[in-house]
């Protein structure tokens, strides 16, 4: 029999990975209750059924697709419903967090003899006619979960420590999203210091690839600003072994905050800033 698969939960990333399962024939489940009605929606559109704590129990798989601070406390919620129910799903954590907080979520679900899985989503959202985001999994249950592939997810099986996919996730994030970050702070400083004109021509002439990716990833960014300060703590935590490079990171979640309270305050004074950087070749 097919395998049930649990999407929770069904933001951009969640419901773009459980519409790919659904298109491939899967019942997919999540959980609405309380959820915004654009939520609702977006469940709806992608083929995902609202469903008790208690059916997402009963499911073969969890996938936990939310922000990095919410992953804890959302294995932990479940921890009752797990115990209690006969069928043991695979429990996959597919958040950003670093190896310390897997090791927490681990043990939170230890006890309920579900299996648990580390994993690690590296692109965009799944779309139609397209590969979809690498999800890098690890531990002893991964190769279950890499049944998955024969629905349309991309899972690559890590070796090594059960956090293994994490350490991949938080590698990859520190250097993609803490250059954004660089990029985005330095642009602004420019803007304030009235000489962006020179640094946008500076950078049109001699880092051509490097403002090019700026343009595409920075234009993106500030919507999922909010998403990405526990990110940033999750891998200062993940340098915590490296004073400067913690400071680094913290530094970063601190720069992705002012955007995400810039962003959703509705003035967007540094958000419509950025963006003016980012199109003056269109201009």
């Amino acid at each position: 029999m097919s395998p049930v698969v649990a999407v929770i939960a069904p933001g951009a990333m969640g419901a773009a990975v459980g519409k790919r399962l659904a298109d491939s024939g899967l019942k997919v489940l999540t959980a609405l209750k309380g959820r915004s009605a654009e939520t609702q929606a977006r469940a709806k559109s992608a083929g995902i059924s609202d469903a008790s704590d208690e059916e997402i129990a009963r499911s073969d798989f969890i996938l936990s697709i939310l922000p990095p601070g919410d992953a804890l406390s959302l294995a932990q919620h479940f921890v009752p419903v797990l115990t209690a129910s006969n069928a043991k799903p695979v429990y996959v954590d597919c958040n950003a967090i670093n190896p310390n907080t897997v090791e927490k979520v681990a043990a939170a679900i230890a006890p309920t003899g579900s299996a648990f899985v580390d994993s690690g989503i590296i692109g965009q959202p799944p779309k139609p006619g397209d590969a979809g985001p690498r999800f890098y999994a690890s531990g002893p249950a991964a190769q279950r979960f890499a049944s998955l592939r024969d629905y349309g997810l991309d899972i690559r099986v890590l070796n090594g420590a059960m956090s293994a996919a994490s350490a991949l996730k938080m590698s990859y994030a520190g250097i993609t999203k803490g250059t954004q970050a660089i990029g985005a702070a330095m642009m602004l400083a420019a803007t304030r210091a009235g000489n962006a004109d020179d640094l946008f021509a500076e950078l049109q002439g001699s880092q051509k690839e490097m403002l090019a990716w700026f343009k595409r990833s920075l234009s993106m960014m500030p919507p999922k600003a909010y998403r990405w300060i526990a990110e940033m703590q999750e891998i200062a935590g993940f340098v915590g072994d490296d004073p400067a490079a913690h400071e680094l990171y913290e530094g970063a979640a601190h720069f992705y905050e002012a955007i995400a309270v810039d962003f959703e305050s509705g003035s967007k004074k540094q958000t419509d800033a950025l963006l003016r950087f980012l199109n003056k070749g269109a201009q």
